[in-house]
């Protein structure tokens, strides 16, 4: 579809390079352009030409069954060619039938990002040839989409941005192509039809994005609220969601749109930052030199940092749009959109505000959090009655989040009122901070509660002058030059010092005690 101008569509040549047919020939890889920084555009350069850019991303939506026929869209680790029918196979004499929960989640995503969600839609075939078509043309929309004109806000490192969103809509997912050689030598290539026919929402952003950074800001919160209502799991290195850009530049100051270049095979956030960045470095380049820009279609190559010639790009007329005579025009009733809008779940941006100005979280926690899935962290705070959200918090963000890096299903195994519990024992001052994180990294690693470590390991905090003072001077006596130091006026020797009691009373001593025996014991009182 288009994205200021852009036309999203891919065709046979897009897919045939971006699954890896002939981009690494040798007549592929003469075609990479590399920045050395020799010919990186000058910091003037860089002023006096602002970036156009638009976003398309194609989201594998959460259904049982394909979007025109029954087949099961569970084929991650399945057979190949073992989730098909004659419908998604385009056998003579077959008709597609619409997958209403795919209709379903493209109208939630409307009403999330605020669009408009029109009282008629169409389904339109978009023709082209290609193996992994089954039917010679794909089921989507043209000018009829199920959603358009609507936003989302995200926060950037200059601040808030809100992106305008042109149009949202449903079509089917092409067949996967795989490539091989064969034990003779020769390449062959090989077409699995167990995603032929997925349920795709396609989603285009207006021409407003300005930078590589708001670019992938934009795809990251997008991905975050898919998944939050529920309409896909977005994983990007499953395929379940890509992403590609639409790039041009123009002078400062100007209306007209420069020369339109997509970029394809982003399969990470960072990935479309840098691919973008190369992309603003590489036209202006060109531009500075005065070599023509066509409008054409680039891969990224995530290894060299590139991007590489993959077609010359074509205009939506080339596909030939026209009405799907299979399938009537789409009447979305009022009702049932009322009752979609009614069962929306919180979305990203309220929790977040809702964090900072209800449970006084810092922004940049409140953003880790809800970035990193919250619902255990919010069934821990409501687990104990007055808890500390902000420790509950660093707690989360420092010990839990961490630990599902490793393993990411960690957290459903667990019983969040265990954090709560945690957080609980230190504000109620049973357990030093360091002693927290133990017990609580202890509890996500066996599964033990809080209670039993704690007792286990003796953590009870240690606030005994009396118990503490011997520990004391022993440290300072085993430590005469940071001694010196304190007393010469150097600050960080007592940071040491209470650094060793802590070291030697395994984190349980309480550091205000001991800072108190510190500062007697030495004068600075």
């Amino acid at each position: 579809m288009e994205s200021g101008g852009a036309n999203a569509a891919a065709t046979a040549s897009d897919r045939c390079a971006e699954r890896g047919i002939c981009c690494h020939s040798p007549a592929r890889r003469a075609t990479l352009s590399l920045v050395t920084t020799s010919t990186l555009p000058s910091a003037s350069a860089a002023t006096r030409y602002e970036a156009v850019i638009g976003i398309e991303c194609h989201v594998q939506l959460r259904t049982a069954s394909k979007m025109f026929c029954g087949c099961s869209t569970d084929f991650q680790d399945a057979r190949p060619n073992s989730h098909t029918c004659p419908v998604c196979l385009a056998m003579p004499g077959t008709l597609p039938v619409i997958n209403r929960q795919a209709v379903r989640h493209v109208l939630a995503t409307g009403i999330a990002i605020g669009a408009t969600i029109p009282a008629v839609t169409r389904w339109d075939r978009k023709n082209y040839f290609y193996p992994d078509l089954p039917k010679g043309y794909q089921i989507s929309q043209y000018d009829l989409p199920l959603a358009e004109h609507g936003t989302l806000t995200v926060d950037t490192s200059a601040g808030p941005f809100t992106v305008g969103i042109t149009r949202a809509h449903l079509e089917e997912d092409t067949a996967r192509l795989g490539h091989v050689v064969l034990d003779d030598g020769r390449p062959a290539s090989l077409v699995d039809f167990n995603r032929a026919g997925t349920p795709l929402l396609e989603i285009v952003t207006d021409p407003v994005i300005r930078t590589a950074e708001q670019a992938r800001r934009y795809a990251e919160e997008l991905r975050l609220l898919l998944v939050t209502i529920g309409a896909s799991d977005a994983a990007m290195e499953d395929g379940q969601m890509r992403v590609e850009a639409n790039v041009s530049l123009r002078p400062v100051g100007t209306e007209a749109f420069g020369t339109r270049i997509e970029v394809k095979n982003m399969n990470s956030f960072r990935s479309v930052e840098r691919a973008i960045e190369f992309e603003i470095e590489r036209q202006t380049r060109a531009l500075e030199t005065g070599e023509p820009l066509i409008q054409e279609t680039r891969g990224w190559d995530d290894d060299r940092g590139v991007t590489y010639r993959m077609r010359v790009k074509e205009s939506s007329d080339d596909y030939r749009y026209f009405p799907d005579p299979d399938l009537p025009p789409l009447r979305v009733d009022g009702g049932w959109l009322e009752t979609i809008r009614v069962a929306m779940p919180e979305l990203p941006a309220a929790r977040r505000e809702r964090y900072v100005t209800e449970l006084g979280l810092a922004p940049a926690d409140a953003v880790t959090i809800v970035a990193g899935g919250s619902d255990y962290f919010e069934r821990a705070v409501s687990s104990r009655p007055g808890l500390d959200a902000r420790r509950t918090a660093s707690l989360y963000t420092e010990v839990g989040l961490r630990a599902v890096k490793g393993d990411p299903t960690l957290l459903e195994q667990r019983d969040p009122a265990e954090l709560g519990r945690v957080s609980q024992l230190t504000t109620a001052g049973e357990l030093t901070g360091a002693n927290a994180k133990e017990a609580y990294q202890r509890h996500l690693e066996t599964g033990e509660t809080i209670d039993a470590i704690v007792a286990a390991a003796g953590y009870q905090r240690i606030s005994d002058a009396g118990a503490l003072r011997t520990i004391v001077e022993g440290v300072l006596a085993a430590n005469p030059a940071a001694v010196a130091d304190v007393q010469a006026g150097k600050a960080q020797a007592m940071g040491f010092l209470t650094g060793q009691v802590m070291k030697q009373t395994r984190g349980q001593a309480d550091a205000a005690t001991v800072g108190a025996l510190l500062r007697e014991l030495l004068g600075q009182g």
